[in-house]
């Protein structure tokens, strides 16, 4: 009865991964953060506000930056929060809700990923057929399942989060709620979540990752069969970037949720956690836009504008 009573009265996690450098943790985190809003919102305002990037793949685009800045205000916001605090502490329902929040993130992402390698494909491979293929209502249609995707994987894992039990002191070795930190806390049988994180890993991660991989490969073997040096460099160009970001998304995520069967160290567990959801979401913005001559001409173009008195200054 002892035990159970314990179990029920669990009202907040205590979160151990935080190091004691706090002022250089939150300086950080923060400058992270800054950066990871400035460039998401960046990308977002320049797809909306030139013509010229309301294409599909900008479209993607757009709905990747969303993600990210979902990614980054999921968790950065608390960690900043707890920096300040003598006791880094999370509420059970608010644990659960950021955990909820993450997975929606990470299922959204894995198919969106997916969607934007089908759009290059479709852009190299299928020319002709490309604004058949990818018409408005189409990329809508698409981005609005991955998001549901997302919702529906995240929802499984936040349910079965529900039944776990924590004995003694409810602590956390990490510094935000995941669902990896969440069974190595527990003392209930973890079997049914790791079931569901097997699965989800299969359909949620691995599909939509060889997806991309046969898509690139249709890719790479129509950019060798092009005449012209300057077509395959154009072509390889517009893939290029989504390829690094795939490359970066996948690997911190099969690192986050398919641990080695001993687990990780408490540093490399946070560390591996911070690659996955705080700096790769600051990174994409910039893997996108380094290289991108329409996304430069589009901010010199919106730079320009802005500089320029408006009509009714010039009236007056």
């Amino acid at each position: 009865i002892g035990k159970e009573l314990q179990e029920t009265q669990v009202m907040e996690f205590v979160l151990l991964g935080f190091p004691h450098s706090r002022p250089f943790f939150f300086a950080l985190f923060l400058t992270i953060y800054l950066a990871t809003l400035l460039g998401n919102s960046a990308i977002l305002s320049l797809v909306s506000l030139d013509p010229h990037l309301h294409s599909p793949m900008y479209f993607f685009l757009s709905h990747l930056s969303c993600l990210d800045l979902c990614y980054s205000s999921v968790t950065v916001p608390k960690i900043l929060a707890n920096t300040l605090r003598p006791q880094a502490t999370i509420s059970y329902g608010g644990c659960l809700a950021q955990m909820f929040l993450l997975m929606w993130c990470a299922g959204a992402e894995c198919a969106l990923l997916a969607l934007m390698a089908y759009d290059r494909y479709a852009a190299v491979c299928q020319p002709l057929h490309y604004a058949q293929a990818l018409s408005h209502s189409t990329c809508a249609a698409a981005a609005a399942g991955c998001w549901l995707w997302g919702l529906l994987d995240s929802a499984v894992h936040t349910l079965l989060a529900t039944r776990l039990s924590f004995c003694g002191a409810a602590q956390l070795q990490h510094i935000f709620c995941d669902v990896p930190p969440l069974l190595g806390a527990t003392c209930s049988n973890t079997r049914p979540n790791e079931l569901a994180l097997h699965v989800s890993s299969i359909f949620v991660g691995l599909s939509p990752f060889l997806f991309v991989v046969i898509s690139y490969l249709c890719i790479l073997a129509t950019i060798l069969r092009m005449p012209l040096a300057t077509s395959r460099r154009k072509a390889f160009s517009t893939c290029s970037a989504h390829l690094l970001v795939v490359t970066l998304y996948f690997t911190t995520a099969n690192l986050n949720y398919n641990r080695p069967s001993s687990g990780y160290s408490p540093a490399a567990d946070v560390l591996v956690s911070v690659l996955y959801c705080i700096i790769t979401p600051m990174l994409n913005p910039l893997i996108y836009s380094l290289r991108n001559q329409e996304v430069w001409g589009a901010l010199r173009k919106v730079v320009r504008v802005a500089g320029t008195p408006g009509s009714a200054g010039n009236n007056a």
